[in-house]
C-alpha cells in the first residue's frame, strides 16, 4: 500500500537538513595583508648620506663586505665604458634600488601581487605571494617572493609558542578549555617579508660595487607611527658568495605623503665621478 504522506515528509525533512559544512575560503594576500603599505611614500636619506645623495668616487666601497674578487672588479669599473655600452641602469636593481633617493608609489597590482614603482630610474618591482614563475632570464628586478609575517604566524611557524597560546597578542584572558578562533591578524600589525632573486648583475652602489647573478636579496618591511606622521622602513640583506665576505645589511626609511602630486618619475643615468 503507498503512502505518499510519508514519501512527502521524507522529503520535505532532507529540504530542512543543513548545508554541509564547506571549507572555508582562505583570504587573499590582499585581504590578509596585516600593515598597509600602499599609497606615495618619500625617502628619508638618513644614513649612508654621502654614497646615496653624491657620486662615490671610484674604489670608494667602505661599509660593504666585499672579497678579494669584489674589490678587484670595482677598481677597475670604467664610468665612460658604462655609458658608452648603454649601462647606465645597472646601479638600479633591486640590491640598490632602495638605496636611491626616491618616492616610491606602492599598490596592488591584483590580489595577489604589490607593485613598487620608483621615480628614481623609472622602476618597477613586483612582489608575487604564492609560486613565482619559472624560467626567464634575468631582470634588473628579479623575481620577488612575498610573505606576511605576524606575532601569530611566527609562533605558529616556529612551535615555539602554540598559535593558540593565550599570552599570544590577541588572546588576554582566553580559556584553552575550549580555545577560541586566531584573531584578525590584521589587527596584530605584521611585517613584509621578501627574497628575491633570478637578478641581473649590477651594482650595490653607484661607482661600479658589484653584485653577481648569484645575488639574493632578502627584504623586511615595517610601518611606524610618530605623531601624526606615518614611516615605512625597508631592512636589506644582500647574500653574494661571489663578491661578499658577509651579508650586506642596511636599512632605508621612507614617509607616507598624502598624494602623488610631487611623484615625477625620470629615466635612469649615470653621471661620471669627480676626479
Amino acid at each position: 500500500m503507498r503512502r505518499p504522506g510519508i514519501a512527502t515528509a521524507f522529503t520535505f525533512a532532507a529540504l530542512c537538513l543543513p548545508a554541509s559544512p564547506q571549507s572555508p575560503v582562505p583570504a587573499t594576500p590582499r585581504a590578509a595583508s596585516p600593515i598597509d603599505i600602499t599609497g606615495y611614500w618619500v625617502s628619508l636619506v638618513t644614513e649612508d648620506w654621502r654614497y646615496r645623495m653624491l657620486n662615490a668616487p671610484k674604489g670608494d666601497y667602505y661599509s660593504i663586505p666585499l672579497n678579494a674578487e669584489g674589490k678587484r672588479v670595482a677598481d677597475t669599473w670604467d664610468p665612460a665604458k658604462d655609458i658608452a655600452e648603454g649601462r647606465q641602469c645597472l646601479s638600479y636593481g633591486a640590491p640598490n634600488i632602495m638605496r636611491e633617493p626616491a618616492r616610491l608609489h606602492i599598490s596592488w597590482a591584483n590580489d595577489a601581487t604589490l607593485k613598487i614603482e620608483i621615480d628614481a630610474g623609472k622602476q618597477t618591482r613586483l612582489f608575487l605571494f604564492g609560486a613565482p614563475p619559472t624560467g626567464g632570464e634575468p631582470s634588473p628586478q628579479g623575481t620577488s617572493v612575498a610573505l606576511w609575517r605576524t606575532p601569530q604566524s611566527t609562533r605558529a611557524a616556529t612551535s615555539k609558542i602554540s598559535a593558540q597560546d593565550p599570552n599570544t597578542p590577541g588572546f588576554a584572558n582566553a580559556s584553552m578549555a575550549s580555545p577560541p578562533a586566531p584573531p584578525d591578524t590584521r589587527r596584530l600589525g605584521g611585517t613584509l617579508n621578501v627574497v628575491t632573486t633570478h637578478i641581473k648583475p649590477g651594482y650595490l652602489r653607484n661607482n661600479g660595487v658589484p653584485f653577481s647573478a648569484n645575488a639574493v636579496l632578502t627584504e623586511y618591511y615595517d610601518l611606524h607611527q610618530r605623531g601624526n606622521d606615518e614611516y615605512l622602513v625597508q631592512t636589506q640583506i644582500v647574500d653574494d658568495p661571489k663578491y661578499l665576505d658577509a651579508p650586506w645589511v642596511v636599512s632605508n626609511h621612507y614617509r607616507r605623503e598624502p598624494d602623488g602630486s610631487k611623484w615625477d618619475p625620470e629615466p635612469c643615468e649615470l653621471v661620471l665621478p669627480s676626479k
